[in-house]
């Protein structure tokens, strides 16, 4: 296993986790158990289970901070009492969802992207999204999110 993190890793990383928002809502609309997806995504892709994660979701505002396993999810499927501002982030539907890196900062086992990325509902529309994620590479070499900032474009009144 290569111990330090490569760009592909991350891009690959950034696909997987845009395909897993996209297959959320797939299930959702074919009434399939789309919440054991998102479990499944969440716990694949974010470190809950390695230490703190950092994560401030796009269209979270009262309970912004979501530093647990069950709050992550319930920002990508809703349902929950305890974030009654979730709606299911990931049940737009979204079809498509694509990263532009702004840059990446590479330090060993540890990384930093920031860009743009762009989440395309079913009737074509493109949402952007700013973003900074956070990678550490665990021991199965596979990365994961420790750090996830996302936010809508500032908008000049």
């Amino acid at each position: 296993m290569k111990t330090n993190i490569q760009q592909s890793e991350i891009l690959e990383a950034q696909k997987l986790w845009g395909n897993a928002i996209v297959k959320i809502g797939q299930y959702y609309r074919e009434n399939k158990d789309f919440k054991k997806i998102a479990e499944n995504a969440v716990g694949d892709f974010y470190g809950y289970d390695l230490g703190p994660v950092l994560f401030k979701p796009t269209k979270a505002s009262e309970k912004q901070f979501r530093s647990t396993f069950e709050s992550a999810v319930s920002y990508f499927v809703g349902d929950n009492t305890e974030f009654p501002e979730d709606k299911g982030f990931a049940l737009q539907p979204w079809k498509k969802v694509r990263f532009e890196n702004a840059g990446v900062i590479i330090n060993s086992r540890t990384a930093f992207a920031m860009g743009n990325y762009f989440f395309t509902d079913n009737n074509d529309v493109e949402t952007k999204v700013e973003y900074t994620f956070g990678y550490r590479k665990v021991k199965n070499g596979k990365l994961k999110i420790n750090l996830h900032h996302s936010s809508l474009p500032y908008q000049s009144s």
